[in-house]
């Protein structure tokens, strides 16, 4: 898996209006030309962003492309929780999970 160049198509994608067509005419041809592992291109391909989210795809990056795939604010945000709950927790980037995606605050803990 390569983080950088799952990213990459994405950041890509989100400002390029050649790439989005190239999206919807022939989404393999795309993705051919980045180095991507088979997980990562059927996360991109089934336009799983809770997947992508445990790859660890920034927010930043990943809010723009479900707005690109005409995902609204809120279901995007559960897309991410049901993500964790399907794939386990955020396994790279800089939302990487620690402990299982157990909370380590005295706030939580102590409810």
């Amino acid at each position: 898996m390569s983080l950088y160049n799952l990213q990459k198509v994405l950041y890509v994608l989100n400002r390029d209006p050649a790439a989005q067509e190239s999206y919807r005419a022939d989404l393999d041809a795309l993705l051919d030309s980045y180095d991507l592992d088979d997980e990562e291109r059927r996360a991109l391909r089934d336009g799983d962003i809770g997947l992508l989210y445990v790859l660890g795809v920034n927010g930043q990056i990943l809010m723009h492309y479900a707005a690109f795939l005409g995902i609204e604010w809120f279901d995007y945000l559960d897309m991410m929780r049901k993500g964790i709950e399907r794939y386990g927790p955020v396994r790279a980037g800089i939302y990487a999970m620690t402990g299982g995606g157990d909370s380590f605050t005295v706030e939580e803990n102590s409810q």
